[in-house]
């Protein structure tokens, strides 16, 4: 019979109420270390592991006891049961009550209570052999889309090329690992580390391709090994391999770290986003895995005992557009060295077109590269002038050389001699000639205006802000950290955009895209983020950006920029740039050229080439050309 709770009645034997708190705690972390149990105390751990291990993609469980009641001998202890069943923060949680039977016995010299185990303790309905059999439901995963609500990213078709070890012995299946590691181009040994390492029956992958990308004799070659095989599957993938990669970012087996800091969300073996947009925004694509638990083992059919459906992920919407990255990606596909391609909309800040050449190899040049900018950075020297006075059509020196402080600074090689001399600000700029700007220093150095205020006239086109824009993205350095310790030198250089000036891509598409809207542009990629709001100390005033226009449209008119002036459609502002570095002798240069064109804004980058008219002017030619056909 049993007495009343102990709660009510005090119980001269041990405290029930203290066994059941660490029995809760054992049981939820799957450990009976600090729980005494009638029996062999190894073998009931390991019934319990039994019943836990087909759990494991329920996470860890929440337990707890509470109302224990006492009788003669033993103790009953109601016991609360939650699973999260979809991860941190899920709603559907499985939620039961399970009961715990403890006896009195003599351990040491002292009254304890012990476990009595059977595996009903876990979950009520188990009886004899059972256990629990978890299987985790996958979601589908949000796509990616571009304007209008176009798809980027979908599932498409992929072949997992690897090794089946199941039927093969361990050295035949290591052979076999480095012919086929030789056959899709991976570390050889490597590949045969894992499949060495690897379960007597695992499928061990070497490489993940596109169907599309699966060479001829792939297939014949690989499944003639013992062993090796090819198994489709589909991912999250973009139009082509090269298609805003950096940006996008993949999708692949989560890792370590990732699963860590998931907090259950998240389980090993899981596809999820590693990179780019897939990794930061995974929380959202991915959606909420469902889950559907049974019994496993004894005497009976299988019982269902709690099922969660897979909550889909949602989609994530950007600005680009399909078609124009397309073509941008088409225009650098044969550009040897790092390249970058960025067009955004300058009345509305909308990036349209972030595309890197093969030559970045991966890498985000478009909207983290950071490089000297050369002579497009003039678009701000020039603004800087306008502010301290100079108008487009007054007079500047442009010498063949200039001296600052010992140091020589020139014209670019092939510079016309008819454009040195006495010259206007509005023929600096369409001939690009440094030595005018960095001659007409004072007049933004002076006692009248800092330094400062270059860096204000860069803020007021959107270069030098740091701003989050929910991508990873370079907005630019308009100088040093400290102008002050900068020297007249530094000061020069930075003039025609050298020294410690240095942007992306995507700062100088905003640059140009500021002076065609007429104020501060900032990019936008995520229309459902609200986009930070541009705030510049001085900002751009109508007639600057009105005179700027007329200074970009005279390097296309009789300029640098003159392989644009027979483009058909709105007329064309540009401004070409080359960067000196690197310590090689001659130095190397970066080749840059940035326009607009109507609603459209564009900079082009080739990390290593001739010139920005060139090199880049071409790629720029060809990309706006192809832009204006529908």
């Amino acid at each position: 019979m049993l007495l009343p709770s102990a709660c009510s009645l005090p119980w001269s034997g041990p405290d029930a109420d203290a066994a059941a708190a660490r029995l809760a705690r054992g049981l939820a972390q799957g450990e009976l270390e600090g729980v005494p149990v009638v029996g062999d105390r190894a073998q009931v751990q390991r019934q319990l592991d039994r019943v836990l291990a087909g759990a494991a993609v329920l996470g860890e469980p929440a337990v707890a006891g509470g109302g224990v009641e006492t009788g003669d001998g033993t103790a009953t202890v109601p016991l609360t049961w939650r699973w999260r069943a979809g991860g941190e923060g899920a709603g559907d949680d499985w939620r039961y009550r399970s009961t715990a039977t403890l006896e009195e016995v003599s351990r040491g010299g002292e009254d304890v209570w012990a476990l009595r185990w059977e595996p009903a303790v876990v979950e009520p309905s188990l009886r004899g052999e059972e256990t629990l059999a978890a299987s985790a439901l996958a979601p589908e995963r949000g796509r990616v889309l571009g304007r209008a609500g176009s798809v980027l990213v979908e599932p498409r078709p992929v072949v997992r090329v690897g090794v089946d070890k199941q039927g093969v012995r361990r050295a035949e299946a290591v052979a076999s690992a480095r012919r086929v590691a030789e056959v899709v181009d991976v570390d050889a040994e490597a590949f045969a580390e894992q499949v060495a390492a690897a379960g007597e029956r695992a499928f061990v992958e070497a490489i993940v391709l596109r169907t599309d990308d699966l060479g001829p004799d792939v297939r014949a070659r690989v499944e003639a090994l013992p062993g090796g095989r090819l198994v489709e599957d589909e991912l999250p993938l973009a139009p082509t391999r090269e298609y805003a990669a950096p940006l996008l970012g993949s999708v692949g087996p989560a890792t370590a770290e990732i699963v860590e800091e998931s907090r259950g969300r998240v389980l090993a073996g899981d596809e999820v986003g590693t990179s780019g947009l897939q990794r930061r925004y995974d929380a959202r694509l991915l959606g909420r895995r469902g889950v559907v638990v049974r019994t496993a083992g004894g005497q009976g059919e299988p019982r269902e005992l709690f099922a969660a459906d897979p909550v889909a992920g949602k989609d994530l919407a950007t600005t680009l557009d399909p078609r124009l990255q397309q073509l941008a990606q088409d225009t650098l596909a044969d550009v040897g060295p790092a390249a970058a391609l960025v067009a955004l909309q300058p009345s509305t800040g909308d990036l349209l077109v972030a595309a890197n050449g093969p030559g970045s190899e991966g890498y985000a040049t478009a909207t983290v590269g950071q490089y000297a900018p050369g002579s497009t950075y003039k678009i701000v020297s020039a603004l800087a002038l306008l502010r301290a006075g100079v108008a487009p059509g007054d007079p500047v020196a442009c010498p063949a050389t200039v001296d600052v402080d010992g140091r020589d600074f020139e014209n670019y090689d092939d510079y016309p001699a008819s454009g040195l001399g006495r010259i206007t600000l509005e023929d600096a700029v369409a001939s690009s000639c440094n030595t005018a700007f960095i001659s007409a220093r004072e007049r933004v150095s002076g006692e009248d205006v800092s330094g400062e205020d270059v860096s204000r006239a860069a803020e007021a086109v959107g270069l030098g802000v740091d701003r989050d824009l929910g991508f990873p993205a370079y907005l630019g350095q308009a100088g040093p950290d400290d102008p002050a310790g900068q020297g007249e030198t530094g000061a020069a250089a930075d003039l025609i955009g050298q020294g410690s000036v240095l942007a992306s891509p995507l700062a100088m598409a905003a640059v140009v895209g500021s002076v065609q809207a007429g104020r501060t542009v900032v990019p936008r990629l995520l229309p459902a983020l609200e986009a930070p709001e541009a705030d510049p100390a001085d900002p751009l005033e109508p007639a600057e950006a009105q005179a700027l226009r007329r200074m970009l449209r005279a390097v296309v008119e009789r300029g640098s920029g003159s392989q644009l002036a027979d483009l058909p459609g709105d007329p064309v502002l540009a401004k070409t740039g080359t960067a000196e570095f690197g310590e090689e002798e001659p130095p190397r240069t970066h080749a840059w050229m940035v326009a607009a064109q109507g609603d459209l804004a564009v900079a082009v980058f080739v990390e290593r080439g001739d010139s920005g008219s060139g090199t880049a002017g071409p790629l720029l030619r060809s990309f706006l050309a192809g832009a204006a056909r529908r």
